[in-house]
């Protein structure tokens, strides 16, 4: 018959037990609600009027002389930067099927590669469907295209766009794979991977708007289906465990 001993201690186990994946829904609906509030009172091109469009010099914040950082540094750098991480996570999977060693972190590796590969590539095959236009293209920003909502009817004579949602900003926050790869093992882990990939994902977010190579919507969007993508892949590939920490 089980102690009482061990039956307290499976009962503060189940209460540490983070909620499934069901209970982190809720940051889908909180970005969908701000993504149509967006929409809804066209706040893309006001926040890049206010903020990264001069419409004196007419320049971005990130163009000219900012080019070292939101082009060199965050985007081309980042980009590299998150591709090392998924090859790194692809050797770490392989590995571990060569080394005996390395077979405890076989899930891990796997599931971050994977998480990174699908919620990238998700968002770059949309970006090649949705045929929206960047806001460097636009008349107001200096280009020489009209400003066509989401949904609205584009000109058949328009070129194709390839601007939403975001691609550099879903890389960013591709990085929320080691939230969920931590979140049953540490909780402290998972905050802080949680916090890391958010601040990434909004650093490539906002050296891309400052570029004008995106609008917020366009990497709001981008974030929303990252999280949607691997909250997807950790429901089907973990079981959930009590958190020890």
């Amino acid at each position: 018959m089980p102690s009482a001993g061990w039956c307290a201690k499976v009962r503060v186990m189940e209460i540490r037990q983070p909620p499934g994946p069901a209970g982190l829904l809720w940051p889908l609906a909180v970005m969908l609600l701000v993504f149509l509030l967006i929409e809804l009172f066209g706040l893309d091109r006001r926040l890049a009027h206010a903020v990264y469009y001069d419409d004196v010099t007419r320049q971005w914040l990130g163009g000219g002389a900012g080019d070292w950082w939101a082009h060199r540094l965050v985007h081309d750098g980042g980009r590299w930067c998150v591709r090392g991480i998924a090859a790194g996570a692809l050797a770490g999977w392989i590995l571990s099927f060569l080394w005996p060693r390395a077979r405890a972190w076989r899930q891990t590796s796997r599931f971050v590669f994977l998480a990174l590969l699908l919620s990238t590539g998700v968002v770059g095959l949309l970006k090649m469907a949705t045929n929206v236009d960047c806001p460097w293209d636009l008349t107001e920003f200096g280009g020489d295209r009209p400003y066509v909502t989401l949904f609205g009817d584009r000109p058949d004579g328009l070129p194709r766009a390839e601007c939403f949602p975001g691609a550099h900003a879903s890389s960013g926050f591709a990085l929320v794979c080691f939230y969920f790869a931590w979140r049953d093992r540490s909780r402290r882990k998972a905050r802080w991977a949680l916090a890391g990939a958010c601040a990434v994902g909004l650093l490539f977010s906002f050296a891309q708007e400052a570029r004008g190579a995106h609008f917020l919507s366009h990497d709001l969007a981008s974030a929303t289906l990252v999280w949607a993508i691997q909250l997807g892949l950790y429901a089907l590939m973990y079981r959930r465990t009590a958190a020890p920490d």
